[in-house]
């Protein structure tokens, strides 16, 4: 039986990081690569390199899946994505073409979850407003009142992968979890530990929250000036999941009012902020550079979700992480 027709399309920065000497060999044991590795751009300037083209190998830098592209595509049946977000590549003409899609968007969820965990603690326990006040007195005296990770609370906003993976990290916490998920059953919320609250209620009543939602158009300015005011004193705001899902120029004035509360952003919106925004300012505002996700080292975890997901597919079984149409359209 031929081996299947293989492509690897993807930045070529990508391409060692995602799938490294492990996965790339493991590739070529199962497959047949019709070329060396080409950006999408590279791609673009000469589609015929598709017209044998069973399996695409992509990440971040991957090809749109347009009609164009469909066109000279004639085999393509599958996409193997070692990365998370697919939003900018499949399209209504890839899905009416019946192309099988997965994505490693679970791996890239655990680092985020592990992110998060770490953040959480760190918040509880007063890390950034210990870490100025340090620095400020000169000396180790400590803030009274800290939290900490035992009886406190905890809010999550959405239940999805990554929140319900910090979920399952907070289980070996003794904190209380509450959570806004219109979605999520008692069920699974009891499954997972977590008391289901309104979103209202999440921001009054936790010491931490973090943010999970996907960015979708009905979510955005969701986290609104209204309820980050309501957050208790020195309480703590994690987000992790898209930056426009926050109205920032509210998020920035109860900042600038509240300099009790502290922010953890790993995304804003733009990304980064624009050079004038306060948020490069303001005292109370961590700004990181989108480094909850998988980096560096990290992965490379994608790509063997990738090479796992072909052995399934050559063996002729479900593959594990296989988005269809509608889990695409719930998707960040």
């Amino acid at each position: 039986m031929p081996r299947p027709r293989a492509l690897y399309c993807l930045r070529p920065a990508e391409l060692p990081r995602i799938y490294g000497p492990d996965q790339q060999a493991a590739l070529a044991k199962r497959l047949d690569f019709v070329s060396e590795p080409l950006s999408a751009e590279a791609l673009r300037g000469d589609l015929s390199v598709l017209a044998d083209v069973d399996l695409l190998f992509s990440g971040w830098g991957a090809p749109t899946l347009d009609a164009e592209l469909l066109d000279a595509a004639p085999n393509l049946k599958t996409l193997f994505y070692g990365a998370g977000s697919i939003k900018t590549i499949m399209t209504d003409a890839a899905w009416d073409r019946g192309i099988q899609v997965t994505t490693a968007y679970a791996m890239n969820a655990v680092p985020v979850a592990e992110f998060t965990f770490s953040q959480i603690i760190f918040c509880l326990k007063w890390g950034y407003q210990h870490q100025q006040e340090t620095k400020r007195r000169r000396s180790g005296g400590r803030l009274e009142g800290t939290p900490g990770a035992f009886g406190s609370t905890v809010g999550l906003v959405s239940l999805g992968m990554i929140g319900r993976m910090v979920c399952e990290r907070l289980k070996a916490l003794d904190v209380n979890v509450i959570a806004y998920d219109p979605f999520c059953s008692p069920e699974d919320a009891a499954a997972l530990g977590v008391r289901l609250v309104e979103l209202d209620e999440v921001f009054r009543s936790s010491h931490v929250v973090s943010l999970h939602t996907p960015w979708l158009p009905e979510t955005e300015n969701m986290i609104t000036g209204e309820l980050l005011a309501s957050m208790c004193a020195h309480s703590s705001f994690i987000n992790t999941s898209r930056g426009a899902v926050v109205d920032e120029p509210a998020m920035i004035k109860v900042l600038q009012q509240r300099p009790d509360l502290v922010a953890v952003l790993d995304v804003t919106h733009p990304e980064p902020p624009v050079p004038d925004s306060p948020l490069w300012d303001l005292d109370n505002v961590v700004l990181l550079p989108h480094i909850a996700g998988s980096i560096d080292g990290e992965t490379a975890r994608l790509g063997q979700c990738m090479v796992d997901e072909l052995d399934l597919y050559l063996a002729g079984k479900p593959l594990r992480w296989e988005v269809d149409r509608e889990r695409f359209k719930t998707m960040a």
